[in-house]
């Protein structure tokens, strides 16, 4: 009995298995439909993880399905492009880094190319002291200089006669320390020797920052001998004695431009907004630029935001911005968020740094364009009577004439500030026939008085006169003195959108623009042209939800554009 007892349950317990068993194969034998892979091209250099949305879009949506891949013919999507050569290579690197002479290089490597066996060999890519990606090193006996950019300057006011300027940040105050020039030409394959005859400071002592060890902003210059004026050097490399193996080589940018110029220019330091979704309000600044005239708008870039980056990529696509890259020189820090904290804590390092950029814009397109503005992302010279900004510079060159007969070197525009909450304090609402996210459009009510003159201005700069630039005014010119014409308030002025005033005018912001306002709707005069031209790219973009249009297939990330309700 005691043995039946125990088989009774031993019986139940498989039987139990067994039903289990038999549930499990047909659930999971059954077929679930096979999965359509859609058609990939595997000769894309598009990366695997660009693919992934189009794999999910077309996988079943259920949890309970289950996917049948026959593994010994499918084929992962990998890339299966063809590598590119060296020199391919060079040329895509070149313009990811456009002051590396990197084709120069690559077409004279195997080419002898020295003064003699011990004396000034040409630099090899790889034997160059590189400094966060941007910059090239160069120690000397008091100081080291941190190389960014060589312009060959050949402008007719230019008393030096053809000269290559060099953009650096030093970490000293007047240097005495006596450095060379090796210009290299396709003409020859030994160097020309050129001294350092200047070390421009762009920068006031008044301003702070003014101590030794710290990295100050400089422009060096070096004169072509007469034997090859005429001729563009394709780079340079600054040494301490002539004959020295230099650590860096720069290549000479010569944009030489043919025919008419191109009349307006926006230049706009790096953007370091890692955390602040600015991407609309970029979309709408850039729109009225170009409207008022606006060629192209060159960007420095930083750190910002994925949907700024987003929008960015949009428009150097479409021809209106070009990005470029940037980096803090020497000990500064560059990883990402880290380099936020310091520039915000660190001002005059902030000030002096962002000099770097301007300057480099400013020697890019001195060519190209009759005149160049520095502006920040939330500022726009207006015209007050006239559709654009050369109809408006028209008027400005003739007044001035009457005031002297000579060309100005900068016309600066006086600032007015549009706060933030200047809109809410008088509509209590937006503006119903204005789309609610166009901030400047929206934003219509700005302090009565302006900033004083000469403070906080912004300038239309004539690149035959500037020599260096600062963020408002010409620091140096071409010629002798600096001459900026102050343009009449009636004619034009500057729109600076903000929460707040400049810490310093914090004290007085709320007795001396706060309290005292005026409705000021001259924008809406572009109102139409800014809606429409606005909402393209924000549909594109997929600003308002649904299809993305990917603005820039081959240099994206993968990343989702956030949506911005």
């Amino acid at each position: 009995m005691a043995v039946c007892a125990m088989g009774r349950p031993l019986r139940r317990s498989l039987a139990a298995l067994f039903g289990w068993t038999l549930l499990c194969y047909f659930l999971f034998r059954i077929p679930q439909g096979e999965v359509v892979f859609p058609r990939v091209s595997l000769h894309s250099r598009e990366l695997l993880g660009r693919q992934e949305n189009v794999t999910q879009a077309a996988m079943p949506h259920s949890t309970t399905e289950t996917t049948e891949v026959n593994i010994y013919e499918a084929q992962p999507y990998i890339d299966r492009s063809p590598k590119l050569n060296e020199s391919a290579k060079a040329t895509r690197l070149q313009a990811q880094i456009p002051n590396l002479p990197l084709v120069y290089w690559f077409e004279n490597k195997n080419k002898a190319r020295s003064k003699n066996s011990t004396c000034a060999k040409y630099p090899s890519v790889y034997d160059i002291h590189f400094n966060n990606i941007y910059w090239q090193q160069t120690d000397t006996s008091n100081g080291t200089f941190f190389l960014y950019g060589a312009y060959l300057d050949v402008r007719s006011k230019n008393r030096l006669g053809p000269t290559v300027r060099i953009l650096s940040m030093i970490n000293r105050l007047e240097p005495t320390v006596k450095t060379h020039c090796q210009l290299w030409f396709n003409s020859t394959k030994e160097p020309v020797f050129s001294k350092v005859i200047e070390y421009k400071y762009i920068w006031y002592k008044k301003w702070g920052n003014y101590k030794q060890g710290i990295f100050q902003p400089y422009l060096l210059a070096c004169q072509l001998p007469k034997s090859h004026w005429g001729e563009a050097p394709a780079s340079v490399s600054v040494v301490e004695h002539q004959c020295d193996n230099a650590t860096n080589n720069l290549r000479v940018i010569y944009n030489k431009h043919e025919g008419v110029k191109h009349k307006f220019a926006v230049c706009v330091k790096g953007l370091d907004f890692p955390d602040d979704d600015l991407s609309v309000r970029l979309v709408e600044w850039l729109e009225l630029l170009n409207t008022l005239g606006a060629h192209k708008i060159f960007l420095y870039n930083l750190e910002v935001h994925p949907n700024v980056t987003k929008v960015l990529d949009y428009y150097v696509k479409q021809g209106l911005v070009d990005l470029t890259p940037l980096s803090l020189p020497g000990y500064q820090p560059n990883l990402p968020g880290l380099q936020h904290m310091y520039l915000k804590s660190k001002t005059n390092n902030k000030r002096q740094n962002e000099l770097i950029p301007y300057n480099d814009c400013l020697y890019r397109n001195m060519y190209r364009y009759e005149y160049i503005a520095l502006l920040d992302i939330d500022e726009i010279i207006t015209p007050l009577k006239h559709n654009n900004w050369e109809e408006l510079m028209d008027e400005v060159i003739k007044q001035s004439l009457k005031v002297k007969n000579e060309t100005r070197a900068s016309y600066n525009f006086r600032n007015v500030y549009f706060m933030d909450d200047m809109l809410e304090t008088h509509e209590h609402g937006h503006f119903k026939d204005i789309p609610p996210y166009l901030h400047m459009l929206q934003h219509v009510y700005r302090s009565q008085n302006y900033t004083k003159p000469g403070q906080y201005v912004k300038c239309f700069h004539n690149p035959e006169k500037a020599l260096i630039l600062h963020n408002h005014f010409p620091l140096g010119c071409l010629g002798g003195v600096c001459t900026s014409y102050p343009v009449d308030t009636e004619l034009g002025h500057l729109q600076h959108y903000r929460n707040d005033c400049v810490s310093t005018l914090k004290k007085s912001c709320a007795k001396d623009f706060k309290n005292q306002t005026v409705k000021d709707t001259t924008i809406w005069r572009w109102k139409n042209q800014l809606i429409e031209r606005t909402t393209v790219p924000l549909l594109k973009l997929g600003f308002f939800g649904g299809k993305t249009d990917n603005p820039s297939k081959d240099d994206q990330d993968g990343s989702e554009a956030l949506q911005v309700p």
